[in-house]
């Protein structure tokens, strides 16, 4: 026996000499009583059900299925017919295959904040950064927890300590949850100057607005909405002309005009496409570091197609103030985010791999001939019709793009749709759709071809509960 034998030889039946077998028996030991597990479920469920009653609920309960609710986890995975692809209230984007693996790798010990080769502390941003730089074409990058942060931290770093923030009258837009621009940059400590108006602003209203205490102009793409006809704004190469460092934040995560843009679709109007077919209406990163924006801020969801996060990409000096701002600590990125931050950037580097894989696009740019097969298995296997019907984007992308196609419509029967749509969300797994007048519709861009089958059970199970109730 070696020399490491010798040492490994007391654990090779587990820890303390104790064999796989026995240590399987200690635990099948260790598990409660049924009666225990079952009154402690009780009491939980019946007192729940006392307080309601207390309160003047009058509404009849099922209290075992609600008991069997308390086991489940609160957090579960939905199925997504309802052609919203970025959904979210259902998590925004979900991961690709390589990013939900690249979690699984770093949810126990991993290297996050250390530099193997030589065995000192590294930075969590070194993950990403250079993907960052290659994609873009930045001097530097880091990332934060959501794309709001990466604003606060842009407008702290270059605009703070009361110095001014420049920034658009049209561009003050509300975010998602009732957040606002004027108050993150209040919150970043800088002083907002509004210049324009709601619908022009030219570059003159900048060039006024300036003084010495400038310390930054803001530029804020309105992913949300879109204002027409008498409108004007200042391109970012303009914006970058005047001297003070400029912060894009552009929202959506497109990295290239290009590269990662999709192709044109029917409904998609003359504005939002290039001479080449591809949609236009939302900024690239890469154009932004072009001009010479400080920062450039966007989503790591969205159209990027990866986890919740914030990119910051830029010049070096703006990222390394950013990075050295003590609220970089309070915003930073989480192990798990990171990790599938990294995997979805690596796909991006080949466009093509990048738009099969990363589910966000591939829902984007599935062809017409794909979402009419899954509607025929749709409705061959719940009875419904196949009608016309339009996705959307979301999550504050692209909103006045409409995405036709096929969608499959289950009448509401007499206990009405809102009943047979309630009965599929409350079901298991839940499966969320969308209520048009008296139906329900199952749109199948946003389900994987895995999927169907479980659709099909789900609307089966779903009517036969309501013919019961």
């Amino acid at each position: 026996m070696g020399r490491f034998d010798s040492f490994a030889a007391p654990y090779r039946h587990g820890r303390s000499g104790v064999s796989a077998e026995e240590q399987r028996q200690s635990a099948l030991r260790a598990l409660p009583p049924v009666d225990r597990l079952a009154v402690e479920l009780a009491r939980a469920t019946l007192a729940e059900r006392r307080a309601e009653l207390l309160a003047g609920a009058a509404d009849e309960v099922d209290l075992v299925q609600r008991a069997l609710a308390r086991l489940r986890p609160s957090l579960r995975p939905v199925i997504n017919a309802t052609g919203v692809i970025i959904h979210t209230n259902l998590g925004r984007a979900p991961l690709a295959a390589a990013a939900r693996a690249a979690v699984a790798r770093a949810a126990g010990y991993c290297n996050l904040e250390l530099e193997l080769e030589r065995g000192e502390r590294g930075s969590r941003h070194a993950h990403v950064e250079r993907l960052l730089r290659e994609l873009t074409g930045a001097e530097a990058a880091i990332a934060v927890n959501n794309g709001a942060a990466a604003v606060l931290l842009a407008a702290a770093a270059l605009a703070g300590a009361g110095r001014e923030l420049i920034v658009s009258r049209g561009q003050l837009i509300e975010i998602g949850g009732g957040f606002r621009i004027p108050e993150v940059v209040a919150q970043a400590g800088a002083r907002l100057v509004e210049v324009g108006t709601t619908n022009r602003t030219r570059l003159d209203d900048y060039r006024r607005a300036m003084a010495p205490d400038t310390g930054a102009l803001l530029r804020v793409h309105p992913s949300n909405f879109r204002a027409l006809g008498f409108v004007q704004d200042v391109e970012i190469e303009a914006l970058c002309s005047l001297g003070p460092p400029v912060i894009d934040d552009i929202g959506s995560g497109v990295l290239d005009e290009i590269g990662a843009a999709t192709p044109a679709v029917d409904g998609v109007g003359p504005a939002d496409v290039d001479r080449d077919g591809h949609l236009t209406a939302e900024p690239s990163a890469r154009r932004s570091v072009a001009a010479g924006a400080a920062l450039v801020c966007f989503s790591g969801d969205k159209l990027l197609g990866g986890p919740q996060a914030g990119l910051l990409v830029g010049r070096a000096d703006a990222i390394a103030a950013a990075r050295s701002h003590p609220l970089a600590r309070a915003l930073r990125i989480d192990k798990l985010s990171l990790a599938a931050l990294e995997a979805t950037l690596a796909l991006h580097r080949d466009p093509e791999l990048a738009r099969r894989e990363i589910p966000t696009l591939a829902m984007l740019l599935v062809d017409g001939e794909r979402l009419r097969g899954r509607a025929e298995l749709l409705a061959s296997g719940t009875g419904g019709a196949i009608v016309e019907g339009e996705s959307r984007v979301g999550g504050g992308a692209l909103p006045l793009l409409e995405l036709p196609g096929p969608v499959v419509a289950l009448p509401g029967g007499e206990h009405g749709a809102a009943e047979l749509a309630r009965e599929l969300r409350v079901g298991d797994p839940p499966v969320l759709t969308r209520v048009h007048r008296d139906t329900v519709l199952l749109d199948p861009r946003t389900l994987s071809d895995d999927q169907l089958g479980e659709v099909v059970r789900a609307v089966a199970e779903a009517r036969r509960r309501c013919g019961r109730g």
